[in-house]
């Protein structure tokens, strides 16, 4: 129960990079939540497919019965409907707000499809080169972003978390996992250092780690799927 009567159900996968960003969200903002696990694999729930129609995706938020869908979206839900409890993630200002979603939407449109691409979801060695180049190019741009909105300061919301750590925070787990997998570390100390600081800084923080997933638990998880795809694709050509 998030208090005050009010019910907040989270249909989710633990692994989820956006799933990771609505726990964040909840975490910093203190609202306890029914953690309701999905199968996307093996088949989604009859709650996932009525609350998501449209898309059937996860995340998918349950606030009093009522659904709301995408990661972006719902972190700006959770931050309206429970105002007056916890910390205020969005800025107050109007345009500080703004470039702030700006960002945000820039975050899952460059640099986080790219990061998936160039990991788990590029199908050929091509495919994969090519998302590592574009999420390097959309790290330098974030390393920008990072010195201009800080301004100096630890976090992008400055001396506290904000709306933009916890839209990339949703990467942390991911990025020390692909460290792990593939040999490669997205915020390098000498190509980004800000925002490599930025990464030891947030996954420090004790409400942070509540909501991120366990880095070896996602590296095994990835070496299984792998295995299972490898094996599929392998019975296929035989």
């Amino acid at each position: 129960m998030a208090g005050g009567g009010d019910e907040l159900k989270l249909l989710g996968m633990w692994a989820s990079p956006f799933v990771m960003r609505v726990k964040l969200a909840l975490s910093f903002k203190g609202l306890s939540f029914e953690d309701v696990e999905e199968d996307l694999f093996g088949g989604k729930s009859e709650l996932l497919l009525k609350s998501n129609p449209v898309h059937k995706k996860v995340p998918v938020l349950l606030h009093n019965g009522k659904p709301v869908c995408e990661s972006q979206i719902i972190v700006q839900y959770i931050d309206e409907a429970f105002a007056g409890t916890g910390p205020s993630l969005l800025p107050t200002d109007p345009y500080e707000r703004a470039i702030a979603r700006f960002w945000g939407a820039y975050i899952d449109d460059k640099l986080l499809a790219s990061f998936l691409q160039a990991t788990v979801r590029g199908k050929t060695e091509e495919e994969k080169a090519e998302g590592l180049k574009q999420a390097l190019i959309a790290v330098e741009n974030m390393e920008g972003a990072f010195k201009e909105i800080s301004k100096g300061r630890p976090f992008f919301g400055g001396d506290t978390v904000g709306y933009l750590d916890v839209t990339l925070g949703a990467m942390v787990a991911w990025v020390h996992a692909a460290e792990k997998l593939y040999g490669f570390r997205l915020f390098d100390a000498t190509r980004s250092p800000l925002l490599s600081a930025w990464l030891e800084r947030f996954g420090a923080l004790n409400v942070a780690k509540a909501g991120l997933a366990d880095v070896e638990k996602m590296v095994d998880f990835v070496k299984k799927r792998q295995a299972q795809a490898a094996a599929a694709a392998a019975s296929a050509n035989n």
